[in-house]
């Protein structure tokens, strides 16, 4: 994506929630990460709906929010150890994370040089019976914000459509993601 979306060939890459920075292994693009949490050794210590950086420094802005908002019973798969999984969200937000994207939309635009592009990894999910439509918010908090939508591409990865431990299913399991793609622009090309 980043050989095809951006004009260019970008100059500076922002990962807004690089964690780990698993992305990155074995690549040298030139990329600055920055993660809340200190512990992961992110290029800048900053929140990304607060960027500590000037308006339009960068090419590219990659953002790869956590998918879950809330771990649950089942402690097996550590979210917080495996995906940086810091935050909460109450019912007052409904279990979910959308009410974070207006905020980084906007710093994300901010940041982003005239045509620049934003990849947006987001998955919907299932919590409490109700369906989240995170891709959906995400892309009206990024158009409110004055970005054009210009592409999605879905991720399929492989699995059963329901979990054989589950005694009844309500919904079927999620086994993909998107990458949304955004041009700080009124045109896609």
């Amino acid at each position: 994506m980043l050989d095809f979306y951006p004009k260019t060939k970008p100059k500076l890459i922002l990962d807004a929630t690089v964690n780990a920075g698993r992305f990155w292994r074995g690549s040298r693009r030139p990329v600055v990460g920055i993660d809340t949490n200190p512990s992961v050794r992110p290029t800048v210590v900053a929140d990304n709906r607060r960027m500590p950086f000037r308006d339009a420094c960068f090419d590219v802005v990659i953002y790869d929010p956590p998918h879950v908002p809330n771990q649950g019973r089942d402690r097996r798969k550590d979210f917080n150890e495996r995906f940086g999984l810091v935050l909460k969200s109450p019912a007052v937000n409904g279990y979910n994370f959308s009410h974070l994207y207006p905020p980084f939309v906007a710093e994300a635009y901010r940041v982003l040089r005239q045509r620049g592009v934003l990849l947006c990894k987001i998955a919907d999910y299932i919590h409490g019976h109700r369906f989240q439509w995170a891709h959906l918010e995400l892309v009206k908090a990024a158009v409110a914000a004055g970005f054009t939508a210009c592409d999605c591409i879905v991720k399929v990865r492989r699995g059963p459509i329901v979990d054989p431990r589950w005694k009844k299913a309500h919904h079927a399991r999620r086994h993909h993601c998107y990458w949304v793609v955004f041009r700080k622009s009124d045109k896609c090309e």
